[in-house]
Formats: structure tokens, C-alpha cells, sequence
């Protein structure tokens, strides 16, 4: 049973002190949340363990009334296009009400981690999304076609802000 134990609370507390330091919280100074709720579909970024090897990866965030949260969805094929399709789904909810560009996601009880709304087009065409350890970085947009021009509008804004940029992948789409 002390193995077991071991085994879960090993990778575990890897994954908590890696997303626990508090060096980064530049935020974007206010999102709309209604207008920010939708599909974006990940161009690219840092990701965790969990999103190597993604295509076709898409977060969609839905507010949740009753729960006063954003239930988050993200998709993608594992592998390839014509890999097998998973969900991860996540909870999340605004820490900075003032901005609503800080939020607490939880994949699942009792974590919750911070989620930075570094940047965002004044068209609500693409976001940045980081953590304070600048670890991770997500890179989304509304549409999936012309991914280069975003991608570069969005790094060079990171890179102006002080966010990390360095080693980046970029998530393949195609779609009918």
C-alpha cells in the first residue's frame, strides 16, 4: 500500500510545485467573459504531459450559471487526424473578478491551478494563456486557418510583456 501511495503522490507533487510559484501574474486589464466564452482552437504553446502529440485540439469554455464557473471542455485526436478522440474537462473559476482575466482551473478535486489571461486581440480573435511560472503557455484563436500570423502577433506581445516564448509547439489542424 506505501508503493502504491508513493506512486500517486510522486507525480502528484511534481505537478504541484511545478505550477506553484507566483512569478508572473501580468494579466490583459479586463475580458468580457460572455464574449470570451466559445470554441478557441489551440495554435500552439508549452504544454503539460497530457497534450503531447495533440491535433485538432480545441478548448471550449461555457459558462455555468448555476455553478457560477466555467466548465471547460478540451478535444483533440491523440496521435494524428485520425487518432482517437479524448476530452479532458475542467472547471474554473474567476479569481480576479475585477479583470476576469484570472482564474483558478481545477482538472479535477481538490487541485486548482492559475490560469492567466496574458493577452487577448481587442477583436476577441486569439488569446494567450499562461501560469506564473511561465511553465506553460497556450496560443488560441477563434479560426484554425492562418496560424503563422497569429502566432507571431501573439509572441511578439509575450515577448514585449516579460512571458517566456521559448520552445514552442504548434498544434496541426485541419478540418473539413
Amino acid at each position: 500500500m506505501i508503493e502504491a501511495v508513493k506512486k500517486t503522490a510522486i507525480p502528484l507533487m511534481m505537478i504541484l510545485t511545478s505550477c506553484s510559484s507566483s512569478s508572473f501574474m501580468k494579466t490583459v486589464d479586463h475580458i468580457d467573459l460572455p464574449r470570451f466564452m466559445g470554441d478557441w482552437y489551440v495554435l500552439g504553446g508549452r504544454f503539460t504531459y497530457m497534450e503531447k502529440e495533440v491535433y485538432n485540439s480545441i478548448e471550449r469554455y461555457t459558462w455555468n450559471e448555476k455553478e457560477n464557473r466555467i466548465d471547460v471542455d478540451f478535444t483533440y485526436r491523440k496521435g494524428s487526424f485520425d487518432g482517437t478522440l479524448k476530452s479532458i474537462p475542467q472547471k474554473a473559476w474567476i479569481h480576479n473578478t475585477e479583470s476576469n482575466a484570472h482564474w483558478k482551473v481545477s482538472p479535477f478535486w481538490p487541485l486548482k491551478f492559475d490560469y492567466l489571461v496574458l493577452d487577448l486581440a481587442s477583436d476577441y480573435s486569439w488569446t494567450a494563456i499562461g501560469v506564473p511560472s511561465q511553465k506553460y503557455l497556450w496560443i488560441m484563436a477563434r479560426d484554425w486557418k492562418s496560424p503563422a500570423p497569429i502566432m507571431s502577433e501573439a509572441i511578439e506581445r509575450l515577448k514585449q510583456k516579460g512571458y517566456d516564448t521559448s520552445n514552442l509547439v504548434t498544434v496541426p489542424h485541419r478540418w473539413p
